[in-house]
């Protein structure tokens, strides 16, 4: 049985006339005939008695009717709605970010996109760059914001970089150096150093800069927050490293930026590789690099 038969069949019966009904369906006649009984062949039954000119549905055909016309309506409906579902922005999009990009970047980013697009939902979760691959991977989460370039053999991912911003010392307001309009980490060897624990990527961006400036970090604090590793800075119990966009009023504390040109953060979003997405989720995607710059941030002390 096939669809366009169910169409000439409803137009025969409301038009009472094969010849009209080949008129309307934009079809010669002899076809429409021929489909209407390779239809009658099918279901076994007569459904039109042809009286001459007239042309009239048979008990069958009449109790088959509303059924022809709920198969078409309810095709039409599915049209529709893959119409609406292309041309509007709605439906749902999953985002990652990791914990030292979320509460600095997202909140302004969601409010303008939630404006702009009311009848998108979002939902985010907020994790370590391995955990949110992994959803990436399996399908769970559409896309995710984090530190690039990506760990090594990533090549099935897509990823775009956002915004680079330029990385920080966290001195104790007491220290000699926090007056500084810039200052070397090989300068701080004798200091302790607070930085995030292992697994989040920001550790390796600071430990990757103290490398580069041949700094072996006495480390006497971990944390999975900076805000935790501020406090503990403004106490003078050391110093430490962070991006320009986590940068705050904090009493006690003093953020001078690295002279190293290569002490830098570069944020992107990332998809899977080959993974058609939604309009929503397309959306979001334009949202972000619509709203993201380059940080540039000043040397301060609070």
């Amino acid at each position: 049985m096939e669809l366009h038969q169910l169409r000439y069949f409803c137009a025969i019966a409301d038009t009472s006339s094969f010849s009209r009904a080949a008129q309307q369906s934009h079809v010669s006649q002899p076809s429409l005939s021929q489909q209407i009984g390779k239809l009658e062949d099918e279901l076994g039954a007569r459904l039109f008695d042809r009286l001459g000119r007239t042309v009239r549905l048979t008990e069958l055909g009449r109790a088959f009717l509303p059924r022809a016309r709920a198969v078409l309506l309810d095709l039409e409906a599915a049209r529709s709605d893959v119409v609406e579902r292309k041309t509007s922005i709605a439906g749902t999009v999953c985002v990652g970010v990791i914990p030292t990009i979320g509460p600095y970047f997202l909140p302004s980013v969601l409010a303008s996109f939630a404006r702009k697009f009311p009848q998108a939902c979002i939902t985010v979760v907020e994790e370590i760059t391995p955990l949110l691959l992994e959803r990436i991977r399996t399908g769970a989460m559409d896309v995710a914001i984090v530190a690039l370039p990506l760990p090594l053999r990533s090549h099935e991912f897509r990823s775009f970089p956002l915004a680079e911003e330029k990385l920080y010392a966290v001195l104790p307001r007491q220290h000699p150096l926090a007056k500084r309009h810039a200052v070397s980490l090989g300068e701080l060897h004798d200091d302790p150093f607070l930085l995030l624990r292992d697994g989040h990527c920001f550790r390796e961006t600071a430990v990757a800069a103290c490398k580069r400036a041949r700094l072996q970090p006495k480390i006497v604090f971990e944390s999975g927050q900076f805000s935790s590793i501020l406090s503990m800075v403004s106490a003078g119990l050391g110093v430490s490293i962070i991006p320009a966009m986590a940068l705050e009023k904090r009493r006690g504390c003093c953020f001078v930026p690295l002279g190293d040109e290569r002490a830098v953060r570069t944020i992107g979003t990332v998809t899977l590789n080959g993974r058609s997405l939604s309009r929503a989720q397309d959306a979001f995607l334009a949202h972000l690099g619509a709203r993201s710059t380059t940080t540039r941030a000043q040397s301060s002390c609070n």
